[in-house]
């Protein structure tokens, strides 16, 4: 990929942007969108029906802008338990990085949290414009390097908030995960299937597509174990079983193709990064 503008940010902002970095989600099309109520907690709103009059001029300044509401303000609903057994639909909604760019310019602007979520957000904005424009413009290969590199990344934070959750077979914990997404499958399993060698990594030997999906249960895994407070190794390897299985449904629900019957790559990243390195020396 090419290079991006980069916006310098010292330690102190990095650390505050993790405010709105830790409570962004993805969906499974890889796209971010962060959710309504826990923005309003991150933005320091302690009434819904406050931060809901927030909500509707920002839908008015996306109305004006000639934006469809719709695509940026999807609405949710979540049932929470009452008590003596009743339940009750809340209402939440589905905010794109645009929706909450928005939000946040018409927050309050005596909150400091705000004006970083102003910084944030216009910065996001502009980045994913950029990453997007270039993402479709690259190769397969070029797109397999980059999906890994999210995949990393992504489980480096899975793992820490798998520790945090109290697992320790870190091993059947990933094969949870893997269960649910490939119908029963554990990484040896799929190693095999797609003809590896022993201790081969087979996120290296996936495509684009089929990275994408991992990304995904990778995200969605981190993002509920801290969601729910999880606390046992057994509910924490449920909850990754859990979101494998349901990203699969949903794969099958659209009409896509199941993850072990996508193609495997006739190169792995591996010899696609030492190719690349090779070139680049000579």
């Amino acid at each position: 990929m090419g290079k991006t503008n980069a916006i310098a940010l010292n330690s102190e902002d990095k650390i505050n942007y993790s405010t709105f970095e830790e409570i962004k989600h993805i969906d499974e099309n890889g796209n971010e969108y962060w959710l309504a109520r826990e923005l309003q907690v991150a933005l320091e709103y302690k009434k819904w029906q406050k931060f809901m009059n927030v909500i509707e001029n920002a839908k008015t300044a996306c109305k004006q802008s000639n934006f469809i509401i719709d695509d940026h303000f999807t609405q949710v609903g979540k049932m929470i338990n009452l008590p003596k057994g009743a339940k009750r639909t809340t209402i939440d909604y589905k905010l794109s990085r645009y929706a909450c760019y928005l939000i946040v310019q018409n927050a309050d602007p005596k909150k400091e949290v705000v004006a970083l979520g102003q910084t944030y957000f216009a910065i996001q904005t502009r980045k994913q414009e950029l990453i997007e424009k270039e993402y479709e413009n690259l190769t397969e290969d070029e797109k397999r390097l980059y999906q890994r590199n999210l995949t990393r990344k992504g489980n480096y934070k899975l793992n820490r908030a798998a520790k945090e959750s109290g697992v320790k077979n870190f091993d059947k914990f990933h094969n949870a995960g893997y269960k649910g997404l490939y119908n029963g499958e554990t990484a040896d399993d799929i190693a095999k299937r797609k003809g590896l060698r022993y201790r081969e990594d087979i996120l290296d030997n996936m495509g684009s597509e089929e990275l994408a999906a991992n990304l995904f249960r990778i995200t969605q895994t981190e993002s509920r174990l801290k969601r729910e407070n999880v606390k046992s190794e057994k509910k924490a390897n449920q909850t990754h079983y859990k979101v494998g299985n349901k990203i699969r449904n949903t794969i099958k629900e659209l009409g896509g193709t199941m993850p072990e019957d996508l193609p495997t790559p006739k190169r792995s990243l591996k010899q696609i990064e030492k190719e690349n390195k090779y070139i680049s020396k000579n």
